[in-house]
């Protein structure tokens, strides 16, 4: 066990609340835990030894400037500022409940803890981490037949040398809908464990963003877990800037017939960044589908790590299943490990997977270069067609305008080598 694990569980063990029953089985699994090496599996791409013996602060640091509203986008604005939460939780739309953690009532208090865990990988080091520490977090609750104009906007902002775990919990009733987006951002030395759990019900309906867009010395490990009742529909998007760590994990579980999930996600990396994405999507029954199109582009010496597993359960007969993965290299020098998997038991499915990985088209610089066209802009021209794709698909055309001048500038600060 490293140094700052044996800290964490031992904060953990200092830990009481009304989640104490969830919080002792994870602690439980966590002394036994092995911290990850060359040789594990999930980690074998990711090295984790810079965080290992690091120290950080668990106050709340308040000379992190407030968080940046998007123009344009109607919005509830959930701030959590180094895992506290700075927002007022008041004149909500009917229908809607947003409690903290701490203040969930008797009868939340019993769906929660039943999510608490449920669609989460339960051997997930971190994950288990986040179980025993996250004691700030807020339960969103969208009633029956309900539909949320406002996007519900979370955003995680982690000041330097600083620590935070938080966890969110999304329920969402029959022929309910609402868009969520979970928004990290921040370059400063800090490590954040940011996971989300997602119930929908029959016929629910869930647009979802995950903006994970911390760079430099940041630290981060979380994810997106989502269940699936029958009929109901997740449209999510996913976009990732590399940092000295980062690491997200996607769940999808299909427990209901006739559940669509489409999953879209981009990551552009420069420098020494590495960014690990880890996708899982169990159909465990029949006539389910899934589309999942990702798309990486890495400069300099920088590694991308994705693993996208799609697993048809015996029972999960007529299912449509669909991966994607294309990358694309700006430099000799960066890397990216990428492992689509298919594990089928049905007999009746139609699944395909795919994984690409190609250069950046030198002759094409040439020419738009030999027409005037500056070496920045056509890096962006050539780079951003390569995405652009994915992020026409994006619902909320506020957040796809919102988003575009940031991937500009990453690609405009990428050198093709």
């Amino acid at each position: 066990m490293s140094d700052w694990l044996g800290r964490a569980v031992s904060r953990a063990e200092q830990v009481s609340d009304w989640l104490s029953p969830q919080r002792q089985a994870s602690l439980a699994l966590l002394r036994e835990a092995q911290w990850p090496t060359r040789k594990t599996e999930a980690w074998k791409y990711t090295p984790v030894h810079v965080l290992a013996d690091a120290e950080f602060a668990a106050a709340a640091n308040s000379e992190l400037a407030a968080a940046e509203a998007i123009e344009g986008l109607n919005s509830i604005e959930l701030v959590f500022t180094d895992g506290v939460l700075q927002s007022e939780l008041s004149q909500l739309p009917e229908g809607l409940t947003i409690v903290p953690l701490a203040d969930a009532s008797s009868e939340t208090r019993q769906w929660a803890a039943e999510a608490f865990s449920a669609a989460k990988p339960s051997k997930h080091l971190f994950g288990l981490v986040n179980d025993v520490l996250a004691t700030a977090g807020v339960i969103i609750d969208v009633a029956e037949g309900v539909s949320i104009e406002p996007v519900i906007r979370i955003v995680h902002r982690i000041g330097k040398d600083c620590e935070a775990h938080n966890r969110v919990l999304v329920r969402i009733a029959k022929n309910a809908s609402v868009t969520v987006v979970e928004d990290f951002s921040g370059e400063e030395k800090s490590f954040n464990t940011g996971f989300a759990e997602y119930t929908l019900a029959e016929s629910a309906s869930l647009e979802h963003y995950r903006f994970a867009l911390q760079t430099g010395a940041a630290l981060s490990v979380g994810g997106s877990h989502f269940n699936l009742a029958d009929k109901a529909q997740l449209n999510s998007t996913l976009v990732g800037f590399g940092s000295e760590l980062s690491r997200l994990d996607v769940d999808v579980n299909h427990t209901g017939e006739h559940a669509f999930a489409k999953l879209n996600a981009i990551y552009l990396l420069d420098g020494n960044e590495l960014f690990d994405l880890h996708s899982t999507i169990e159909h465990m029954v029949p006539n389910g589908t899934t589309e999942e199109n990702v798309r990486g582009i890495v400069a300099d010496h920088s590694r991308a790590v994705f693993n996208g597993r799609i697993h048809i359960h015996r029972d999960a007969q007529k299912t449509l299943a669909e991966l994607n993965n294309r990358n694309l290299l700006m430099s000799r020098d960066a890397e990216i490990n990428t492992k689509p998997e298919l594990e089928i038991y049905a007999d009746d499915v139609r699944c395909a997977h795919g994984a690409t990985i190609a250069e950046i088209d030198k002759g094409a610089l040439y020419y738009l270069r030999s027409r005037g066209v500056s070496k920045a802009q056509a890096q962006i021209m050539l780079s951003f067609g390569f995405i652009n794709e994915l992020v026409d698909q994006m619902p909320n055309q506020v957040l796809a305008e919102w988003l575009r001048p940031q991937l500009r500038q990453r690609f405009a600060n990428m050198e093709v080598k």
